[in-house]
């Protein structure tokens, strides 16, 4: 483990999912400090607000006491390098997921060339998990617990229910 490395996990994690807290798991056993860095996500429309996300991030991932979690709005490479990153950490289900994540790994190579992009892959059982999935399962009324933390759930139970979705 680089016991002196931060790394940066960014995402929307709207909401987090077991396959987040999976990457999160194997990060940790990588890099001496991860931070969980959940993005305002200007380019999709959350159920939950920044501070949800965040609040959800936090709960779920509290048995890990080298991750923190921090919101952020703007280019993640600011972020990154405000916080002396040096790897940034993604999750990577199935060969959909690496074209996009290859693609942005080069810009982002190119934009902070100090910072290595680190692939991850869930556990199989974790792999089509996806937090739009849930979601759209969570709205429709169907169960989400097998995909989610216990206290994602109940969050997620209540959202659907405070938006009369139930």
């Amino acid at each position: 483990m680089a016991s002196d490395v931060i790394a940066v996990y960014p995402g929307t994690f709207d909401p987090m999912t077991l396959g987040h807290e999976d990457v999160v798991r194997r990060a940790c056993q990588l890099f001496g400090r991860l931070i969980v860095a959940v993005a305002a996500g200007h380019h999709k429309k959350a159920l939950f607000t920044m501070q949800e996300r965040i609040d959800m991030a936090r709960e779920a991932l509290a048995d890990y006491p080298q991750v923190t979690v921090e919101g952020f709005s703007g280019l993640v490479r600011d972020f990154v390098v405000a916080r002396g990153g040096k790897a940034m950490v993604r999750g990577v289900r199935a060969v959909t997921d690496f074209d996009y994540e290859f693609q942005l790994a080069g810009m982002n190579r190119h934009l902070m060339p100090e910072v290595e992009t680190v692939f991850l892959t869930p556990s199989d059982k974790y792999q089509f998990i996806s937090s739009t999935f849930v979601r759209e399962i969570a709205v429709l009324g169907g169960e989400v617990h097998q995909f989610v933390s216990p206290s994602v759930q109940r969050r997620l139970f209540d959202k659907v229910r405070s938006l009369g979705r139930e």
